[in-house]
């Protein structure tokens, strides 16, 4: 066998493995999406006694349980949160044609909402009994295009800071390959419920 065709006979090995593993990746985020969605209630808000009597984390953990309404905003961009635990949350989505614009390609507020969704729930999942948080200012840089051939993607939120009155995270958009689509920070102001 020549270089060439050695060099063209790994490289066919190689992309096959790649498609396989990408192939796998997004059969186990479709199975974890179909099996949180089974489980979430239907979209509403909660009142502001159920906030107050749980931690930041307890409150998330009761809507992904099913116990409180799901977000009503997941449900109009159709993603869900996927995984979660104090300072990290994973939102998941997949966007489709009903997510474009004008111009041929998703909104940049599908991305923005996602990673909002991410970093604003990661500092709430660090926020004890009684205090709540609301978003002051959210940075989003979009790295490339999402399109309906992306498949799903990931919104990973990650806490750097929450203090008494501040909570500072980022977060990141990847798919099943783990290319980067977009990243984010956000302000949080962390405030006692009334």
């Amino acid at each position: 066998m020549s270089n060439k065709e050695h060099r063209e006979h790994r490289e066919h090995r190689e992309h096959r493995e790649h498609r396989e593993h990408r192939e796998q990746t997004v059969l186990l985020w479709q199975t974890q999406e179909a099996a949180i969605r089974a489980k979430l209630g239907a979209p509403g808000v909660a009142s502001l006694e159920q906030l107050k009597e749980s931690s930041g984390m307890e409150f998330l953990q009761r809507i992904w349980d099913g116990e409180l309404p799901s977000a009503p905003i997941g449900h109009t961009m159709d993603f869900v949160p996927i995984e979660g635990e104090p300072g990290r949350i994973v939102f998941q989505g997949t966007p489709g044609r009903q997510h474009y614009n004008p111009i041929g390609s998703v909104h940049g507020g599908y991305f923005c909402t996602l990673l909002d969704s991410a970093v604003g729930c990661a500092v709430q999942s660090m926020l004890p009994k009684g205090m709540g948080y609301t978003t002051l200012e959210l940075k989003v840089n979009l790295i490339r295009a999402l399109t309906d051939k992306t498949g799903p993607v990931r919104a990973e939120g990650k806490v750097i800071q929450v203090g008494g009155r501040v909570g500072i995270a980022e977060g990141r958009i990847i798919d099943a390959d783990g290319k980067l689509y977009a990243h984010a920070s956000t302000t949080c102001l962390i405030f006692p419920l009334p």
